[in-house]
């Protein structure tokens, strides 16, 4: 049970990495795990699943760009299971459905999805962890594209990602003696998220899995097992680190 006694919160938990996290939380034992989502219907179903499992969770509506609803979810969060141990930024959108590489727009969209919601989690998720003077792990979801560029992705979503990695190291720093630990995940190729565009189109798929040294898709699994990792006791002098799951992709 690598996640006994500890409560977890997983932003963007509705589906995909963010629902598998959850219910892996809640198979390792966890004390309650909070999905947090804008689509109520699928988070409600996520927390479903994990009740007729035999785990302890809730669903919280939650818009990361918003600063008062997250201060309202990590309240709530606080109040009705009694602190916050891990807390999961996973919300973000994919930067490969935008036509114009260059638009204003999604630019905005972007940043304020990708990296400004990273940041109002860590503002109040770590600053109820600070209270209760317990210590915690913050684990961001970046990406591969945080550490390298693609040419068929908008310029937002290496910037917001790249924003996202260094932040982390930026809160690491700060938090160490807080007990507070901040790391890094960094997914490559993975299932297309609901926000995919190129990079859910087949022959764009083919040929980037041509320099993916594993010759396949990684599984949003795999990505829970690392989150659940930095997550866990086990990893208790880990921090400021980027834990890149991507096959190899950045290796060459």
């Amino acid at each position: 049970m690598r996640m006994k006694d500890k409560v977890a919160l997983v932003s963007g938990a509705a589906g995909g990495m963010g629902a598998a996290t959850a219910r892996l939380f809640a198979r390792e034992g966890a004390k309650a795990v909070v999905v947090a989502d804008l689509l109520d219907k699928e988070g409600e179903a996520v927390v479903a699943d994990i009740k007729k499992a035999g785990g302890t969770a809730t669903y919280m509506h939650l818009d990361v760009t918003d600063e008062g609803q997250w201060k309202s979810v990590v309240d709530k969060t606080v109040s009705a299971h009694g602190g916050l141990n891990v807390l999961v930024n996973n919300a973000g959108i994919s930067g490969s459905a935008e036509q114009d590489l260059y638009d204003t727009a999604a630019w905005n969209r972007l940043m304020g999805i990708n990296a400004t919601g990273v940041f109002l989690g860590m503002k109040y998720g770590i600053a109820a962890m600070k209270k209760a003077g317990n210590g915690g792990s913050v684990i961001n979801l970046s990406s591969i594209s945080g550490i390298v560029g693609q040419g068929y992705i908008h310029v937002g979503y290496n910037a917001s990602k790249g924003a996202v990695r260094l932040i982390t190291k930026a809160a690491a720093a700060q938090h160490g003696r807080d007990r507070i630990r901040v790391n890094s995940v960094h997914p490559g190729l993975m299932p297309p998220m609901r926000t995919s565009g190129r990079t859910a189109d087949p022959e764009t798929r083919a040929k980037t899995l041509k320099g993916v040294p594993m010759g396949r898709a990684g599984e949003v699994d795999e990505v829970a097992y690392a989150i659940l990792f930095l997550a866990s006791d086990e990893s208790s002098y880990v921090t400021g680190a980027e834990i890149v799951v991507d096959g190899g992709w950045t290796a060459v």
